[in-house]
């Protein structure tokens, strides 16, 4: 009976097949211990010549890494295992050889495993990176669908830039047209809202910037809620509720790849709601008391946030930034125009932005004075400009980046490994 590594437990003593690929391998006198991987796990299958014969133990001695196979055994506990349990070897067959794996057990540079990506992302930390990934965007879907928000992508090609289009890649649309592949699926999320109420967008989007930080993806993926009479107040509440549930699901169901990744799990532990909050006046305040060069009117650099993350036990949430480094779209403060209705999320450890979003401006003739003030084509956003003037509501919402979040989790370095294939300044191979 073929199963699944990550199902092994419940077939203790029963004879069953696996298929899979060599992942290593040693042997000590007549007993081979064969590291078998099969894409939900990974296990020992300890082989005796006594058990399986001449033949197979001598094609067994001569496999090398990666090479693809089924072993037929019998599951057995054994507490010293790292996964608890490992198989005993009744049988093996070879289905695809392979030679020269250029991925060994030794040290290799960033540049050496990037350029091997399609074959890195089979190690166990890699699998294990990608497994909590999956769960990271399981548990953003189950959020938000379990709360009646529906599901409404917007375009990947689109026609106008959202924030201007120094940092948008063109894309040549037939003839002579020109689209961008898009930054955010906010606009068009906004009048999902007004249709659906509560809603959310989930997919790539696309940033030109020249940024070669650890924190900066070329392409990345994004989930983007939109709530119709919603405030600043109510778009970190939602946000909140997201974070501790991603946190709680992968504290759940992804321990033994924490495990793999040697994650403190104790400081995402300790990560719940409500999140510290301070205003943007408040940081500047916190950051010149720490000696940082930072004038107020300015946006917040990475060692920026990674201060003022460490300033807290926990994830932050910043509010009122300077309407000026904001897009466009962003409500002003009651009685403080210069300041706008806008919050980001910064994560603890020095992880920094994880999230950025706030209240979005519903007055027609403030909309169109800051598209203005932008230097933006108008024509280009009449559609956007239809959804102030035909019943405009009060609304906001917020992007979240997951690989950021990944990243978090898991501890990385860069959000390279956040990624299955990820693009930046300088990479766009495999």
């Amino acid at each position: 009976m073929h199963v699944y590594i990550e199902d092994i437990a419940k077939h203790v003593g029963t004879p069953v097949t696996l298929k899979g690929w060599l992942a290593g391998k040693r042997s000590s006198g007549k007993i081979h211990f064969l590291q078998v991987r099969d894409g939900s796990g990974f296990i020992q299958a300890v082989m005796s010549k006594a058990a399986v014969g001449d033949e197979i133990f001598a094609t067994a001695d001569h496999l090398s890494q990666e090479s693809a196979i089924i072993v037929h055994g019998t599951p057995r506990a054994d507490s010293r295992a790292p996964s608890g349990f490992e198989i005993e070897a009744t049988g093996l067959e070879v289905v695809g050889a392979s030679h020269d794996f250029p991925i060994t057990p030794k040290e290799h540079g960033v540049d050496f495993l990037m350029d091997r990506r399609h074959l890195w992302i089979r190690s166990q930390r890699q699998q294990a990176i990608l497994r909590v990934r999956h769960e990271v965007i399981d548990a953003v879907r189950d959020y938000f669908n379990s709360r009646g928000f529906i599901l409404a992508d917007g375009p990947i090609f689109t026609p106008s830039a959202c924030e201007g289009t120094t940092t948008l890649f063109p894309v040549q649309y037939f003839d002579d047209t020109t689209a961008y592949l898009t930054q955010s699926g906010q606009l068009y999320n906004e009048a999902n809202a007004m249709a659906l109420g509560r809603t959310y967008c989930f997919g790539p989007t696309f940033r030109a910037e020249k940024s070669k930080t650890r924190r900066h993806l070329t392409e990345f993926w994004m989930v983007e809620p939109e709530v119709a009479y919603a405030d600043l107040n109510d778009v970190i509440t939602l946000a909140e509720g997201l974070v501790t549930h991603v946190i709680g699901r992968v504290l759940d169901r992804r321990e033994r790849e924490l495990k793999v990744l040697e994650r403190d799990t104790s400081k995402l532990s300790r990560v719940t709601a409500p999140f510290a909050r301070i205003t943007y006046d408040e940081a500047v305040t916190v950051l010149k008391s720490k000696g940082l060069p930072f004038e107020w009117g300015g946006d917040f650099g990475s060692p920026d946030e990674t201060a003022l993350s460490e300033h807290f036990d926990g994830p932050v949430a910043v509010t009122g930034y300077p309407s000026k480094i904001k897009a466009f779209y962003f409500k002003p403060m009651d009685g403080r125009p210069e300041v706008s209705m806008s919050v980001d999320v910064l994560a603890p450890e020095g992880y920094g932005e994880i999230i950025g979003g706030g209240q979005r401006l519903e007055n027609l003739d403030l909309l169109l004075q800051r598209i203005k003030e932008h230097n933006l084509p108008q024509e280009a956003f009449e559609w956007y400009l239809d959804l102030r003037r035909f019943g405009s509501v009060p609304h906001g919402g917020f992007g979240m980046g997951i690989e950021r979040v990944v990243s978090w989790i898991c501890g990385l370095d860069h959000l390279r490994e956040a990624i299955p294939y990820p693009r930046m300044l300088y990479r766009i191979y495999p």
